[in-house]
């Protein structure tokens, strides 16, 4: 059978090539080619319901985090930033505060630059302690704080909010009556708030003692209370055993007439070996500062010598009149004077007088005191000539004016002045 070739039916055929693999027609040379314009895509659907609403929280979420993450970003640089201050600088918070008036106050005072930020730390750190118990100390504190030069917000709130406030020094000296220290600190204005009453006499412990301001006056005074307690325990725990005292009351007694007799550390234990040798014997204290604490009480000071008829007069505080101790002490003594009385020095000693060097003279007996008394009053004569003053300046620190020049008493020695 003889191959005939297939006759296009269009004449227009044979100008058209197919691809190798068939299918689609290739434009034959010079051929227009037509595009087909492909159809738009469908429009999106809106999500609807739960699958929206997550995607819009979601959406504002990562918003949040990213303008959280500024803001912590850029707190973090003012919070480490020096701050404005130039020269160290005190500043008081009231009590009372609220963190707003904290943060315009530093602001005012020049510790920070605005009080925007640190208001905002101290207003989390507020919130924080409302619902936390173990949050509460980190919220600010009222009291006096010291600004270094330079420091930073984070600083300022460390020292706020831990407490850190300066520390001042209140000195009560050794010797004063409790209504004297009781009027020290009213006057302090370092302290606040009234002292209802005038604690027992011979219950305070006088020293120097760290407050900050704004301590109430009430509080010092109980703490001074319970650092005499404490004290006067650790000495009765080491006293002498053969003390002819009978409680810590009668050591405190007996240690406030030590402590207004003299000021000299290096004599107050043989002031009390005499006293005790005094106590012995059976003879009257004859203690001058005893007979002033019975005339005016806790004011304890009479501004002038002792006239004859003030020695004479009975009161239970007297000891040239009363034997043995008076009812109570007469001052608050130190933790020396307490030390020395119940640890007093062996002496034979009876007598002391001033020996116009500060000190005192000792003597055992009456004969020798009387030597120590003219001896005494020669350096006296001799001062007034030289117009250097009397009796004022002659008893040693602590002692009662002119208790040191009298003329001692010529009765039996049960009788004689402690000089």
């Amino acid at each position: 059978m003889a191959f005939k070739p297939e006759t296009p039916s269009d004449p227009n055929e044979d100008t058209v090539r197919r691809g190798w693999f068939g299918g689609r027609r290739r434009p034959a040379v010079g051929e227009a080619v037509s595009a087909t314009v492909a159809p738009p895509p469908p429009p999106k659907r809106r999500k609807t319901g739960l699958v929206g609403l997550f995607s819009g929280l979601m959406t504002a979420a990562l918003i949040l985090v990213l303008v959280l993450a500024g803001g912590i970003a850029m707190g973090r640089k003012q919070f480490a930033a020096e701050g404005p201050l130039t020269a160290d600088k005190f500043v008081i918070i009231e009590r009372g505060s609220t963190s707003e008036d904290i943060a315009e106050l530093l602001a005012h005072e020049g510790v920070i630059d605005k009080s925007g930020w640190l208001w905002l730390a101290l207003f989390w750190r507020d919130l924080q302690a409302k619902f936390s118990s173990s949050s509460a100390g980190n919220r600010a504190k009222s009291g006096e704080y010291l600004f270094k030069r330079h420091v930073t917000m984070n600083e300022v709130i460390d020292i706020i909010t831990s407490g850190r406030s300066v520390e001042h020094t209140i000195t009560i000296p050794e010797g004063l009556t409790s209504e004297q220290i009781v009027q020290r600190l009213r006057e302090n204005d370092l302290l606040v708030g009234e002292i209802a009453q005038v604690p027992v006499e011979g219950s305070l412990l006088p020293d120097t003692y760290k407050v900050n301001r704004g301590t109430p006056r009430e509080a010092l005074l109980a703490r001074m209370q319970r650092e005499h307690k404490r004290v006067l325990q650790e000495v009765w725990n080491r006293r002498a055993k053969d003390l002819p005292l009978k409680s810590t009351r009668e050591l405190v007694t007996l240690a406030s007439i030590v402590e207004k007799e003299t000021g000299r550390a290096d004599e107050r234990g043989r002031v009390a070996s005499v006293f005790f040798n005094r106590l012995e014997k059976k003879m009257k204290l004859q203690s001058d500062p005893t007979i002033i604490y019975g005339l005016v009480g806790g004011k304890a000071t009479l501004g002038r010598g002792l006239t004859r008829a003030e020695i004479d007069k009975a009161t239970p505080y007297n000891t040239y009149v009363i034997n043995g101790l008076p009812p109570g002490p007469i001052a608050n003594p130190g933790r020396a004077a307490l030390e020395a009385t119940a640890n007093p020095s062996q002496t034979g000693d009876l007598y002391f007088v001033a020996d116009g060097t500060g000190g005192h003279a000792f003597a055992e007996s009456l004969e020798q005191h009387n030597r120590n008394v003219a001896r005494w009053r020669q350096i006296e004569a001799l001062r007034l000539q030289s117009g250097q003053g009397g009796g004022a300046a002659a008893p040693a620190p602590g002692a009662v004016p002119n208790a040191a020049t009298r003329q001692p008493l010529q009765s039996p020695p049960t009788a004689n002045s402690v000089q």
